[in-house]
């Protein structure tokens, strides 16, 4: 598993025919010196755009009328083929905006409301009356497909691609409710007027998708890569995985997938058996963004993350309509890939060292949205508490965890109550939130030593901690989720703190204070039990870390993972919060592999997360349970460091690092 290119550049053009001179101004040595320069392995090149484009004389698709001709992609393809970078083709699936004003009656309505595009022409070209300029979808259940698969069959057959990549398609690109889609459902059996006859419809026209266009990629080389992108990986639909060759994750942070998307979609991909690469973009915000640049030192960080992870890299990238490549994208880039190439033999044919899993609320439920606030929040925890940790689904082997984690919303069906019961009598451990753990009947399936009695109607409580938190004397901290009501069921459960009410809720006829009532000052139920199975947290405490952050959260979860892992937890390290951490095993090489990183988002702008200044991290210690360790060495650097060797553990510090660091530990 180790084919897939490992600096990529995914190279974006969609261009307007309201542009003349499309490329114009390519130069093959320029083209190749900046790919040299990005220390580039592999580019995506486009055989057709969202515009619906073609950029080689198709036979199929009509070539975008300002090329004059001149057949782009052939062109680009050779420049590739001559310094030896790989050189997947790009097609626009879900969109195309040519075939769109062409076939109106072919266009996917994503709303009972939506109709029919009105379209009228001007200087020869065909445009949709829309008010807002924007790529327009095609419905798959239509004679669009037939379109689009002598598209892929043309473009493989032509130019034998060593892969393929198709955009715009998952199941909710193809919900459609346009007349044929109608039909289709009533066709079925299905009710019309029910949404979800449209969901099972687009889970159907989806599946018919992959299946020809797949066959039509593979009429020429049945090896060929491909990958179907819909912006997301989505937890739990391996059948949806598993129709590409490789994943290719797609996630820039400043685009709408913020920091916190790209940790936790690798650490589920990881899980898949396939290989995968991390995908950002070069750009400020997000595609599409000409003359847009993130600093270097966030390209540095994000393409370290992949590498961190065992992903290859993807940097996403748009060419000049006149057919040239920036120079300075690919010194940008070149800055980030120089890095990866040195040290890329120590990221690759790994397994990941995890403690705990984090069982998806999307997993479990589906992908209602992108970033689930409860999988978020446990993602946010397990990265800051250095936890060594992965994403699974109720289909993952349960075995190798120390502790997997239901994060609030978690309800529990015969299925896969059957499966976490075996896991916990083989001694593993649960930690349950909100209604997490519960049945159909909101009653707590395992035996955490609490009943779980429903919603308090209190909102919101106070949590008062039998412990020291903060480093202070305990108190009574504010806690905004909605709280469970909890009674002793095991006298011998250990009760770590408990929830208090506050005197009433706030109303327009009783309130205090500006925001929110105090508590009762007696105790009320135990609000965080460890019992025979694991831990209950009695509040949605996982979300409202991802919507309120509150260092109390934080804290409470990690005092019960501690508790729980005990001396069982693989690594220890001060490591600073917004630090990450992940541990690899090489096993043909006998050794391990640590990367550390360390960079602070901040915000820029209304809603944007940026990467800037970098500041050197201070003598870094780890503890690291490991088998016998011969040598600690920092690379690419090539420096060995001190360490100790007792009792199964391995103690080393680096002394400085700044942004990323990688330690490779060889073993006896």
């Amino acid at each position: 598993m180790n084919n897939l290119p490992s600096r990529q550049v995914h190279l974006d053009f969609h261009t307007s025919e309201c542009i003349d001179g499309i490329g114009s101004k390519f130069d093959k040595v320029q083209f190749q010196n900046c790919l040299k320069k990005g220390h580039v392995n592999s580019i995506t090149l486009f055989a057709k755009c969202h515009h619906g484009w073609s950029y080689f004389p198709s036979e199929v698709t009509p070539m975008h009328p300002g090329l004059h001709g001149f057949d782009l992609l052939s062109a680009e393809l050779d420049a590739c083929r001559e310094i030896g970078v790989a050189a997947p083709i790009y097609i626009s699936a879900g969109y195309d905006v040519r075939y769109y004003v062409e076939h109106p009656e072919h266009v996917r309505l994503a709303s009972r409301k939506d109709r029919f595009p009105l379209v009228y022409e001007n200087n020869g070209h065909k445009f949709a009356v829309d008010d807002n300029p924007r790529f327009k979808p095609i419905c798959l259940n239509s004679p669009y497909l037939d379109y689009l698969e002598a598209e892929v069959r043309e473009t493989v057959e032509r130019f034998d691609p060593c892969g393929v990549f198709l955009d715009i398609v998952s199941p909710s690109n193809c919900r459609c409710f346009c007349p044929r889609c109608r039909n289709s459902v009533i066709e079925m059996g299905l009710d019309e007027s029910d949404d979800r006859s449209y969901e099972k419809l687009a889970e159907i026209t989806c599946k018919k998708y992959y299946d020809r266009i797949n066959a039509a990629a593979r009429s020429k080389n049945p090896n060929v890569r491909i990958f179907h992108n819909g912006g997301h990986i989505t937890v739990g639909r391996r059948d949806l995985a598993y129709a590409n060759t490789h994943l290719e994750l797609e996630s820039l942070p400043t685009g709408g997938w913020g920091y916190d998307h790209f940790p936790r979609s690798v650490r589920y991909a990881a899980q898949l058996g396939v290989e995968y690469l991390g995908m950002t973009g070069k750009f400020h915000l997000s595609w599409g963004e000409f003359g847009g640049f993130k600093h270097p030192n966030a390209l540095r960080y994000e393409v370290a993350l992949s590498l961190a992870n065992g992903a290859k890299c993807s940097v996403g990238d748009q060419m000049h309509p006149y057919g040239f490549l920036d120079d300075a994208t690919y010194e940008l880039i070149g800055k980030a890939y120089a890095e990866v190439e040195a040290v890329e033999e120590y990221c690759y044919d790994i397994s990941p060292v995890s403690d705990v899993a984090i069982l998806s609320v999307e997993g479990v439920y589906g992908n209602k949205r992108r970033n689930d606030a409860s999988d978020t929040g446990a993602n946010r925890i397990m990265l800051e508490g250095k936890y060594l940790y992965d994403i699974i689904d109720a289909e993952c082997s349960f075995d190798k965890y120390k502790l997997i984690i239901l994060p609030d919303k978690i309800t529990v069906g015969a299925e896969l109550k059957e499966k976490l019961e075996l896991y916990v009598r083989g001694g593993g451990k649960l930690i349950c939130s909100g209604v997490s753990g519960t049945d159909e009947n909101g009653v707590l399936v395992f035996d955490f030593g609490v009943k779980h009695l429903g919603v308090n109607k209190f909102c919101p409580t106070y949590y008062h901690p039998e412990y020291s938190a903060l480093g202070l004397t305990p108190s009574n901290y504010v806690f905004y989720s909605k709280n469970y009501q909890t009674q002793i069921t095991d006298p011998e459960a250990k009760v770590l703190g408990y929830s208090k009410n506050s005197f009433f809720n706030r109303s327009a006829e009783r309130y205090c204070s500006h925001k929110h009532t105090p508590f009762v000052a007696e105790n009320n139920a135990p609000g965080v039990v460890i019992g025979k199975c694991g831990a209950y947290i009695a509040w949605d405490i996982f979300a409202e870390y991802a919507e309120v952050g509150s260092y109390i959260l934080k804290e409470t979860v990690i005092k019960v993972i501690d508790e729980l892992l005990a001396d069982k937890k693989t690594l220890v390290t001060n490591l600073p919060a917004q630090g990450i951490v992940t541990l690899n095993e090489q096993p043909r090489e006998h050794r391990y592999v640590l990367h550390m990183l360390y960079a602070t988002p901040i915000k820029r702008g209304a809603d944007v997360q940026i990467i800037e200044d970098i500041l050197p991290v201070l003598d870094t210690e780890f503890e690291i349970k490991l088998p016998e360790v011969k040598s600690v060495t920092l690379v690419p650097e090539n420096k060995s460091i001190d360490f100790k060797y007792s009792d199964g553990i391995c103690r080393f510090t680096v002394d400085k690092f700044t942004c990323k660091q990688v330690v490779v530990i060889d073993l006896k």
